[in-house]
């Protein structure tokens, strides 16, 4: 039973299934994560030409992202309650039956955007930057898949906005972190179209959710968070990565001059590899596999923040002058 007898709603009953046929059900959390997702997507091709991507640029690369983050959450999971499935490895794979980690996702989401940027010749913060609004927007939304299965609320209180929960009155942290999430993805929405460099977005957006999951996470009550010994997990990674956002933005920001072609300047590279290998291949000439999946340069120090070129040969970049502006 829930409620939130300050609002003077009572409590009711929430059925988690939408629908059953045989032994096979729909659940709603299920519902909830791919109306998230799809929005997401949507979002994320609608603004691609932005952030000088393609539609398809952003479905190719959610086709390896979004089963491999699935994999990651569960693997994070399962990590930090190893004491519990070493007793039995067979529950590893039961994922519907819960147990999944958002910082896991995202960890594995990363990877995969960087690997895929890294052989398609993407630029990885570009890719990155509208990916994060994507990820707030399913966070957002995804959130009240855990109000239907009854999950995260926090400790006891007396707040007019209470959540109760079978008997209990406790903080809805559903509800924070859906309305974190979702002003983050406001802000950072608009804030998008001022950016300096390409990384600046996932930047904002791991200090943004470091934050309020650091924050939120210390009301939760230690039975509902992944414990490292008396340390709660999501709290130390929340904050520890927003701090080392931070000082990653101060230093683009304060100590790095950005050119605002430099947002754009990795597409002519890319052009220029793409032209370069199709002429080798109607002139019969072998394009070796260093030459098609060449690994994009990076400009040292910062990865994120920095531009992939594309990897071409030396010489056969356009100069600035050539490069259309954004």
């Amino acid at each position: 039973m829930i409620g939130f007898p300050g609002l003077g709603i009572p409590e009711f009953k929430i059925d988690g299934i939408v629908f059953s046929i045989g032994g096979f059900s729909i659940h709603w959390y299920g519902v909830i994560i791919a109306l998230g997702f799809f929005l997401a997507a949507l979002y994320v091709c609608k603004r691609a030409p932005a952030f000088n991507l393609t539609a398809d640029d952003m479905i190719d690369m959610l086709i390896f992202a979004v089963p491999l983050a699935i994999i990651g959450a569960r693997l994070y999971y399962v990590a930090f309650n190893w004491d519990y499935y070493k007793e039995d490895l067979s529950q590893i794979v039961r994922i519907w039956d819960g147990g999944i980690a958002i910082y896991g996702a995202v960890i594995f989401a990363v990877i995969t955007c960087v690997l895929f940027c890294w052989v398609k010749h993407i630029s990885v913060g570009a890719m990155l930057d509208l990916g994060a609004l994507g990820l707030l927007i399913g966070q957002a939304i995804g959130r009240w898949g855990n109000f239907v299965n009854l999950e995260v609320f926090g400790t006891e209180t007396k707040l007019p906005w209470r959540m109760s929960v079978n008997g209990s009155e406790v903080h809805p942290l559903f509800l924070y972190e859906s309305l974190w999430n979702a002003l983050g993805f406001v802000l950072l929405h608009f804030l998008s179209r001022k950016r300096k460099f390409n990384g600046q977005i996932m930047l904002l957006y791991v200090a943004w959710y470091g934050l309020g999951r650091g924050a939120l996470e210390g009301m939760r009550t230690s039975e509902y968070s992944l414990m490292l010994g008396t340390l709660r997990v999501s709290q130390l990674v929340g904050f520890v990565s927003c701090v080392i956002a931070l000082a990653i933005l101060l230093y683009q920001l304060v100590f790095k001059t950005h050119d605002p072609e430099d947002l754009s300047a990795w597409v002519t590279a890319r052009e220029s590899w793409i032209e370069s290998n199709m002429k080798k291949q109607a002139a019969g000439v072998a394009v070796s596999v260093e030459e098609s999946e060449e690994p994009a340069v990076c400009d040292g120090a910062s990865d994120i923040g920095d531009d992939m070129t594309g990897g071409l040969p030396e010489g056969e970049a356009e100069s600035p002058e050539e490069t259309e502006k954004e």
